[in-house]
């Protein structure tokens, strides 16, 4: 059984941020925090995020709204200052909106692989939450509009009082063994071009224990019964509000039946042929991803 408490390495799970819950009630705190000179800003706009992207890619946390009145979702402390997301999707030219704007809004998934783990953490979380807030703002029971509250983190209906939490979808992802080889696929949804095969993945239904889905997803995709199911570790992955838990899986079966309507292809490989990929024209999943971390983890170890 893995130590969960360890420090994890994997992009996204890295914000060192102290999300100070007990604040997120306390309006007269994070209105001084809101407009201290200590605050950080995450500016969004329309699913991206500001960042320096030339040399050295960072976020800029420096950069803070011309509008002292915009609302702001508070994310926590770093290093004791005041992180707060602020959402400028309607701003047409977002920039003009905020001061010392040196950067650009870019979709993080295009640079997070060369992101500081700590910035890519607090995006991710700035990103999630934000996110959520622009689908909660009429209520599930009503219809009603709702309002942001706890800085933030519920969405209150205005009529009927129902508060919202935000929303993560849990999804197992999983890297199945058999002996010295590994079962790797490659859904319709991977870009063809290119080429990379992956862990296979899927979301957990309601009512479903997490090492059952692992076993129902591998059955459903390519037709392979799994037997024991080992934890390995967790990542937000906020593309766009998911919570991936990944797993080694024992197979005990080792034909392929493809499920055609969701997946490409999937095959076996050694850790030689993983090794050999690019001679033979194919490649891995992107490196922040936690399925590239199953995927090297096994190819680290002794055959």
């Amino acid at each position: 059984m893995p130590d969960t408490n360890a420090p994890c390495a994997l992009l996204y799970s890295s914000a060192a941020l102290d999300r100070a819950g007990h604040r997120r009630t306390d309006a007269a705190w994070i209105g001084q925090a809101r407009v201290s000179q200590d605050a950080l800003f995450i500016p969004y706009w329309r699913g991206n995020l500001l960042i320096k992207a030339q040399s050295a890619p960072h976020a800029i946390l420096t950069a803070r709204p011309r509008d002292a009145a915009m609302p702001a979702t508070f994310l926590g402390l770093l290093a004791g200052k005041p992180v707060f997301a602020i959402d400028l999707s309607n701003h047409e030219i977002p920039l003009d909106a905020l001061t010392d704007a040196d950067g650009e809004f870019v979709d993080l998934r295009g640079l997070t692989a060369a992101l500081p783990a700590m910035h890519a953490g607090l995006l991710a979380t700035a990103k999630g939450l934000l996110w959520w807030q622009s689908r909660a703002r009429f209520c599930g029971v009503c219809g009603a509009p709702c309002m942001p509250e706890r800085a933030g983190h519920t969405m209150q209906c205005i009529k009927c009082g129902t508060e919202h939490f935000p929303r993560t979808d849990p999804a197992v992802i999983m890297l199945v063994t058999r002996g010295e080889r590994v079962l790797l696929g490659q859904s319709h949804k991977f870009p063809i071009d290119r080429n990379f095969f992956s862990t296979l993945a899927g979301f957990v239904e309601p009512g479903e224990s997490l090492e059952d889905a692992v076993r129902r997803e591998v059955l459903e995709e390519v037709g392979v019964t799994v037997g024991a199911v080992h934890y390995i570790a967790s990542q937000p992955w906020p593309f766009p509000a998911s919570l991936m838990l990944g797993y080694r899986a024992e197979a005990t079966s080792e034909a392929i039946t493809l499920d055609v309507e969701e997946m490409r292809a999937a095959a076996w490989f050694t850790r030689e042929d993983l090794a050999n990929r690019r001679s033979a024209g194919f490649s891995l999943p992107p490196r922040d991803s936690i399925a590239r971390r199953l995927i090297e983890d096994w190819m680290r170890q002794q055959a």
